[in-house]
Order: C-alpha cells, then structure tokens, then sequence
C-alpha cells in the first residue's frame, strides 16, 4: 500500500484499507465519506471515476456505496467502500466535492434507494417518477412488467 493511502486513512478512526488485486480498497463509516473524499482530492485522488451501490441482501450493512477515484500524478487508484444499513439507507452527497458525482448518485437512489443527504436534485434519472419501488434491490418484484416483443407475432 502507497504511503499516500496510509496517510489519508490515518486521518479516519474506524477506517481500514487492504489491497485487492494491487488496488487499494477502503472502508469507511459512512459519516466520514464527504470529509474523506474531500482528503483524497487533497492528496491527488482528484478525477472522478464512478460510484455505483450495491445489495448484498443478507449481509449487514445491506447495501454498499462503492466509489472510484484516479491520481494521474502518480497513477494510482483508490476504491472507497461505504457501508449502509437497510433500515436508513442514507449516506452523505460527494456533489460538492466531485461534480461528477451527481448523476452516478442520482442512478444509485434511482435503482436502490440509496439517499444522498444534501444532493441538489435527487430524483429520478432512469426510471418514471411515478415508478414504485428500487428495481435492483435483490428483493425486488421480477416480472412485473410485461415486455412485447416485436416479432412475437410473425409466423415463420
């Protein structure tokens, strides 16, 4: 692990890093996430990749707030993984320190009801709004929906 990472986690009681497959991966309460990601902007970790959630149902925490970042100079990687439990499924928004994770976080309450405290628009962004439920929670309805396709109909 980079001296750079070990530092930045130093900075975060009850957060930990380990290494997978050479990336650094770490695990953070969720009330330290803005101020972290805030930390490694600081250290160099200063280009958005991604952030995406994540339902592992039986486990706890439920869900999974997963969130990539880049350092060009040097290059290096950073995944941060923020625990959320079910029963409050709110962790804080990275909107204002990346720009760029507004829609991604938009995306995660769309399709797991993850809430972003403090987003600036937290709607919808794939599904109607009049949509009813999070369609990529694993307890989800499957099947709800009918789907037609277009040649059912044609005899070959």
């Amino acid at each position: 692990m980079s001296e750079r990472i070990d530092a930045l986690v130093a900075g975060f009681p009850g957060a930990s890093v380990e290494d997978s497959l050479g990336q650094a991966v770490v695990r953070l309460p969720r009330e330290s996430m803005a101020a972290f990601a805030e930390s490694a902007r600081g250290a160099g970790f200063d280009t958005w990749i991604d952030l995406c959630g994540v339902d592992h149902l039986t486990r706890s925490p439920r869900f999974e707030v997963v969130v990539h970042l880049l350092s060009l100079e040097p290059p290096e990687l950073l995944r941060i993984l923020v625990g959320v439990p079910a029963e409050d499924p709110v962790v804080p928004t990275l909107t204002g320190v990346f720009a760029g994770a507004n829609f991604f976080e938009r995306e995660a309450f769309d399709l797991f009801g993850i809430e972003f405290e403090g987003h600036p628009d937290l709607t919808r962004i794939l599904l109607p709004d009049e949509w009813v439920g999070h369609p990529l929670r694993k307890d989800a309805a499957v099947g709800s929906v009918p789907v037609q396709f277009k040649e059912a109909n044609r005899a070959t």
